[in-house]
């Protein structure tokens, strides 16, 4: 700016004062509202409120389930949103917990491969579920963390017409302040994160014409979330 310094001094001098190029520093903060309002919730407070606002705000399907019966609760599940064919994530957690194993016995499944390219979204235009691992869930808003890699594309939760995520109930957090306080932890720790990294709150749903709210408007029509009971 053009005789800024010049500008600055005479409006200095009209309010009496020198004049000031650096601001005074802030007073220290004493409360992170954004952090600290939901921080105090137990793990069991955190899963009742994300079970309640993904059920009853977003009209995701929720169900709680040990980890030694998450196959079969996987498959019914699956059975009742019309099942085959399915498209798993690679995502070698899954396999860990006897999800894609079991799956892949049970129905026509094939799962995302890394090195399919283009095919792996034809596979997922044409399923009818799409099997995710996420990473975490937030009770404040009902979502799920989804990262995608190259063995969890995010074809496997757009295109198919329902979505099973699957997620433990230990990492369901209190808000969007703790998931980026996770976050930091892990690029700290020196653990690269994903190239994206998607939050997702149901199926898509919009209310612009005359505030009606309408669900499926793009993407899956039903998310479902199972949750394994780790604590």
């Amino acid at each position: 700016m053009e005789n800024r310094d010049a500008f600055l001094h005479k409006l200095a001098q009209r309010l009496g004062r020198e004049p000031r190029q650096t601001p005074h520093p802030l007073p220290p903060v004493k409360n992170h509202p954004a952090i600290n309002r939901r921080a105090g919730l137990t793990p069991q407070q955190s899963c009742d409120d994300f079970i309640a606002y993904a059920t009853h705000v977003m009209q995701a399907h929720c169900e709680l389930t040990p980890l030694a019966t998450v196959a079969q609760a996987a498959e019914r599940l699956c059975q009742r949103y019309c099942g085959s064919p399915l498209l798993i994530s690679g995502d070698a957690r899954l396999k860990e917990i006897g999800v894609t194993d079991h799956l892949q016995h049970a129905f026509q499944t094939q799962c995302w491969d890394p090195k399919a390219g283009d095919e792996n979204l034809r596979v997922a235009k044409d399923a009818n579920i799409g099997v995710v691992y996420a990473e975490y869930g937030l009770s404040e808003t009902g979502g799920v963390v989804v990262f995608s890699t190259p063995q969890q594309g995010r074809a496997i939760s757009l295109l198919p017409t329902s979505t099973l995520f699957i997620l433990h109930k230990s990492r369901l957090l209190p808000s969007v302040a703790q998931l980026a306080q996770r976050l930091r932890q892990r690029v700290q720790s020196g653990e690269a994160l994903p190239s994206c990294i998607n939050l997702i709150a149901g199926p898509s749903s919009t209310a612009d014409i005359e505030l009606i709210k309408v669900v499926g408007v793009h993407g899956p029509l039903n998310a479902v979330y199972l949750i394994i009971e780790d604590c």
